[in-house]
């Protein structure tokens, strides 16, 4: 799992926050950041992280506010992997008519998809 840094969230927030102020009179406000710094976050650039924490304290917001992770995208890749699994288990079973097979494995990936759909939030 990796987390990344929702850099257009945090640079809506500044933008918003900072509501047409100049520049050096936030940086000033927020201390230990610089005006130019806080263009290149409004343009999305990452911070280091003590700007990081800086802003995020004076945004008064936690810092995960701006982190996401790919957690749902590897829910949806292993919902997938375990249909592929069934599938060919039920493929591979010589007792089990084709029709019933077939039919077992439509409502499989059926779920599977709709569970998917639910993890990436659709």
């Amino acid at each position: 799992m990796s987390v990344q840094l929702d850099t257009d969230k945090l640079a809506a927030m500044v933008k918003s926050k900072r509501a047409g102020r100049g520049l050096r009179a936030v940086a000033q406000e927020i201390g230990e950041v610089s005006a130019s710094t806080l263009s290149r976050i409004e343009q999305g650039s990452v911070p280091d992280v003590n700007t990081f924490l800086q802003l995020c304290k004076w945004l008064n917001v936690p810092t995960d506010t701006f982190t996401t992770t790919d957690e749902t995208a590897t829910a949806a890749e292993s919902a997938a992997a375990g249909s592929d699994k069934i599938v060919a288990h039920l493929r591979a079973d010589r007792v089990l008519p084709k029709a019933t097979a077939q039919a077992l494995i439509e409502m499989i990936q059926l779920a599977y998809r709709q569970v998917s759909q639910e993890a990436l939030g659709h």
